[in-house]
Order: structure tokens, then sequence, then C-alpha cells
């Protein structure tokens, strides 16, 4: 018998492997789901995501994409999914995250495929990369830069129902300056791509052609603005806490972009770089490795959000580097801990970020436990990667904690992970604006 719970798990993977919908199959899915559109998700206990706390027991009701209610009588006819012995925590958030880019541990090797895969190989590879951070329970990331607008297309087609994904905010091309971190061709020979990269790149060399690359960025897709402040870990060419971009380039990247009501976020290792774009009204700071009190007091008085993306050492731990790229990745490590334990002490606002791609999507849960081991307490991890980070992309109003009226954003973990942050990583059920993706506890029943 075929019921409605069967049907809305069961079509997203038919847009994915079937050419068209038999038009029984679609009017007996409609006929269920106007029977039965509540759903009600149990479990031994939830983190709302509005507290520091757990409660017992757990129970989520869900209609129509949203949630309806939290606690409370299940009503009479919904669909019942018993996880048991779990906790019901809000979609995780990733906030720093490359779809479009794959792991590779071997540097010299990547930066050759880069060259040599086409755009649709690249774009298919891109749809494993998301559906493997979605099943991991992160229901929506921002990505922070990518080529050829391929998270523009994996956006628009996760957002259509054609392959199963996070919910994206994108950011087409990361701004910065000739020769940084965010400019792809540098390390080559001259003229190897026929032109010098320029603003259509990301590439800036003035506040005019910063405010020309936002707006282009903005026409073409994009949900929010990043830019380089400083060097970087990966780039082959540049040091990695050196300022990149000027006060002027950067006040202007910020203020086009709040005007054009896009959020904006600065890649930025090094402390002076990080204080340029502080002082430009940046929205977050990325990675943050080498800031220094000064820094991390502005971030504190203005409201900045850091992004730690911790997670980038097991990647980095893994792979192959020429000596000047090791040389900066051995320093960026050794500087993140201490770095963050600063920012906690000055209470500055921490959202989740991982950099997926420096190390295999899909283990962005990594960075539950290592925020944790650097002062954290589990339920601020949580928090960072769901409420926190739900202010930070400016979604509050829809995801972020399981509260009535959200989007039914909702993961599930086997126990408690306030007694172990590390159950994050074992998540059992995955639903994300109501459908379920991963349920590996239960078999639903109607009430």
């Amino acid at each position: 018998m075929v019921t409605a719970a069967l049907c809305s798990q069961f079509m997203p993977v038919r847009q994915l492997v079937m050419p068209f919908r038999p038009l029984a199959f679609l009017l007996l899915c409609f006929s269920l789901s106007a029977q039965s559109r509540v759903t009600a998700i149990r479990a031994a206990r939830m983190f709302a995501g509005t507290g520091t706390t757990v409660t017992q027991p757990g129970l989520v009701i869900i209609a129509d994409g949203k949630i309806q209610s939290v606690g409370g009588p299940v009503p009479e006819g919904a669909t019942v999914i018993d996880l048991g012995d779990a906790t019901l925590l809000p979609g995780f958030i990733d906030a720093h995250t490359h779809l479009s880019m794959a792991f590779d541990r071997d540097y010299s090797g990547a930066r050759l495929a880069a060259l040599s895969r086409t755009v649709p190989e690249s774009a298919i590879r891109a749809t494993e990369n998301a559906k493997r951070t979605l099943m991991a329970g992160f229901t929506t990331v921002r990505d922070v830069g990518s080529s050829d607008f391929i998270d523009v297309g994996l956006r628009n087609s996760i957002n259509a129902g054609v392959v199963p994904g996070p919910r994206m905010l994108v950011s087409v091309h990361a701004l910065g300056s000739t020769g940084g971190h965010c400019d792809d061709s540098a390390g080559f020979r001259p003229n190897l791509f026929g032109r010098e990269t320029g603003p259509k790149d990301g590439v800036i060399n003035s506040p005019e052609q910063a405010r020309y690359a936002v707006r282009y960025n903005i026409k073409y897709g994009a949900d929010v603005i990043k830019t380089c402040a400083t060097g970087g870990v990966l780039s082959p060419t540049d040091d990695v806490d050196t300022p990149q971009l000027t006060q002027a380039e950067l006040d202007a990247i910020v203020s086009e972009a709040h005007a054009l009501r896009r959020k904006t976020a600065a890649h930025a290792h090094g402390a002076e770089g990080a204080k340029r774009a502080i002082r430009a009204g940046i929205d977050s700071i990325e990675h943050g490795t080498f800031l220094d009190d000064e820094a991390l007091q502005m971030m504190h008085d203005r409201g900045t959000y850091l992004v730690p993306t911790l997670a980038t050492r097991t990647g980095l731990a893994e792979s192959k580097f020429p000596p000047l790229v090791q040389k900066k990745a051995d320093l960026a490590v050794k500087s993140q801990d201490a770095m963050v334990k600063r920012a906690l002490a000055k209470g500055v606002k921490i959202a989740l970020g991982t950099d997926a791609a420096v190390y295999p999507h899909g283990n962005n849960a990594v960075e539950f436990a290592l925020m944790t081991a650097d002062g954290m307490s589990p339920a601020q991890s949580l928090l960072a990667g769901t409420a926190v980070a739900s202010d930070l992309l400016g979604l509050s109003s829809q995801i972020g904690t399981l509260t009535a009226g959200k989007q039914a954003d909702i993961v599930a973990v086997p126990g408690n992970p306030l007694d172990n942050i590390k159950l994050t990583g074992s998540v059992v059920f995955v639903m994300k604006g109501g459908v379920v993706y991963r349920n590996e506890r239960s078999s639903s029943s109607q009430q």
C-alpha cells in the first residue's frame, strides 16, 4: 500500500532517476497528501536551539513543509515518525563551504584537474558533494567561492528539486586582488588563459572595480559577497597573513553589497587585513587565524561574526603540498586553537563553518567537536551550527531553531549530543523543508 509518507520520500528520488512521472502516481500522491499532510516526529529528547538544554521527550509537528508546533498532542490522522533514543535538533548550518570544489590530497594534481575537467563534469561532481553534505545533517550552507557559476546552477537545481542537497546561499566569484588568494590564475605562466583576470573573474584593483564586481556577481545570482582580505594557506604565490585589499577597496565592496541587501564575508587570516574588513563593516571574518586582541575586540564591539573553519586541519593533515604551502599550513594549524580561545574570552560571536573541500565533503560535523575542544560547551557549539549561523546568514526567521512557523529542517542523532558532541557525526535522520531524506531509525505509522 502506498502511503503519503512514502510519496513524500519517494518523489525526490523519482526526480533524479525517472524522466517522467506517471499521472496515476501523481494523483495518488496528491490525494494522500491532501488527506494526511501532517507529520509528527518523536524522539527521547530535543535540542530546539532556543537555549542550552535538551527537553524530554522531543516532539515536532510538521505541516506543509513548516513546523506547526513543538510539543503538545499529536493531531489525529498525523503520520508519526518515532526515532526512539535519539535527540531532535534543528538542521545543521555550515557557513563556509565550497561544494563545487573537490577534496584532493595531491595539491599539484588538484590544480591540474581543475584545468582539465570540463564545466559539466565539475557540475556533476558538485551534485555528489551536495548530497553528502545534506545526508550529514547540514540542511543549509553558505557557499563562498566558485567558478563558472557552478554554485548558482547547483543552488537552482536543488531549489527545483532536480538533485538533493542543502539550501544554498552562493557568492559566485570571491573578490580579491591581482595575484592574491582569490586570483585563480596566480602561480601559472602569464597569458596561459588568454588574458589577465579582471573584475568579472573576481579580481579587482580599485574601489570602482570593486563596486563593478559586486554588481556583476549579484547580476548573475550571488546571495552573499565574499572577499579575500588577506593571503591564504593554499594559494601558491602569497604570504598567508598579508593584507591584499586597501581600506578603500574593502569599503567599496561592503557598502555596495549592503546597499544591494547582500551580506558580506571576508577570508582573513592576518590581523591587519581583518581589521580593514571589520572597519568596512564586514559581516563575518572567515578563518581569522592570526587575529590579535585589537581585531577581536573590534569584532566584539561591532558584532562581527567569526567563522573559524577548524575542520581544515583534518584535510591539511592528509594532503601533500609543495614546501611554501606546507609551511603556511603548519603555521595556520598551530595558531587556530589559541585564537578561538581568545575570541571566546572576548565574547565574539562564533558561527560554524568548515571550509568544506579542504577536507572531504560530508565530514562537516567534525567542526562541532573541534569547537568544543577549544572551550565551547557542547550546547554552544550546537548553537554555533544552528541558531547563531542562521542569524549570520540573515535567515533566523526561517531556520535555525525548532520553533513554530520555521522551515521543517530537522536532524536527529543517537543518544544525547550534550553528553557526547561527537554524536553529531552519526546523524540518523534528516528532514529538509518537510521532506525526509534520511531515516535509519523507524517506519512511519498513522496516529
